[in-house]
């Protein structure tokens, strides 16, 4: 304990330290997070899979090989060469060797030193916005989580509930125990329900008017989660962000990029958007928005 709260001591006094740590840090759970974003959409997907057959009386796969967040290990999707530690450094692996496989030359995506770019900027962003407490080390998390569930969705329109709900449960914890500086327990479940409730009424008068589904439970829980961190009071001016953003994105896609639109365009990405700057620039957007308004 006594060097832990050296080190705690360390960080309050050198801010730099403290932020140079936390996007190193960020960067290594960048690498991660690639990880969560590629494979839990097929663990889910192979999870459905296995209910359906359980549900028909068919005989469950039982050669099918492990396959989770840490089994079997990252290797080339082209030639399936494992990949080594030193390949495994987050961005500057990517730079050293020039954005291919070191084994056969296949090229690697762009998104893997941008998710973990973003991944440690966010968190160094964190660890400046709001010093040394153990709410900062929530924001950690509630960066990742965000960031994860948003490219997922914009992936493969799905908003896992191994990411939305732990969101939500935590922002109401920190309420709960009052490490959230500026949202008590009464607003953080009446945001969680208000966002549910917000997007969940949005869906079925959409469908009733339509007979068409216009958004994902995902979004719903999203929206509770960040109701959750930042209050009720915040709800509104999410939901504005998301929208407004979301509208012109969606019609640019449609006009511009002739993007067919009966495909859905996922919301997720929007409303994590909307809540970051909630997070960041809650006050000052709220001034500018309600004022204008006014």
């Amino acid at each position: 304990m006594a060097g832990f709260d050296a080190l705690v001591d360390a960080f309050r006094q050198n801010a730099g330290l403290w932020i140079g740590f936390s996007l190193i840090l960020g960067l290594l759970i960048g690498s991660f997070l690639n990880v969560v974003i590629h494979r839990l959409p097929i663990m889910l997907e192979r999870g459905w899979q296995r209910d359906c057959r359980e549900l028909l009386g068919q005989t469950p796969e039982t050669s099918a090989p492990v396959y989770n967040l840490i089994t079997p290990r990252s290797a080339c999707p082209q030639c399936h060469t494992a990949i080594k530690a030193w390949q495994n450094i987050p961005v500057l692996s990517w730079l050293w060797l020039r954005g291919r496989c070191a084994a056969c030359g296949h090229p690697i995506s762009l998104q893997y030193p941008l998710v973990e770019l973003a991944s440690g900027l966010l968190t160094a962003l964190a660890a400046w916005h709001f010093g040394v407490s153990a709410f900062t080390l929530a924001v950690f998390v509630f960066g990742w989580l965000l960031l994860a569930a948003a490219l997922i969705d914009l992936k493969t329109t799905l908003l896992p509930d191994l990411l939305t709900l732990p969101l939500m449960w935590l922002g109401l914890l920190l309420a709960a125990f009052g490490l959230n500086p500026s949202v008590s327990l009464h607003d953080a479940v009446l945001g969680a329900a208000g966002g549910y409730l917000a997007l969940w009424s949005v869906y079925w008068l959409f469908k009733l008017t339509t007979g068409k589904d216009g958004m994902g439970y995902g979004d719903f829980k999203l929206l509770a989660a960040l109701g959750a961190w930042l209050g009720w009071q915040s709800l509104a001016m999410i939901l504005l962000l998301s929208a407004g953003v979301g509208a012109v994105i969606g019609v640019g896609m449609i006009l511009l990029l002739r993007h067919d639109r009966r495909i859905p365009i996922p919301f997720g990405p929007y409303l994590a958007g909307a809540g970051f700057l909630a997070l960041y620039l809650g006050d000052l957007l709220s001034q500018r928005l309600w004022g204008w308004a006014g």
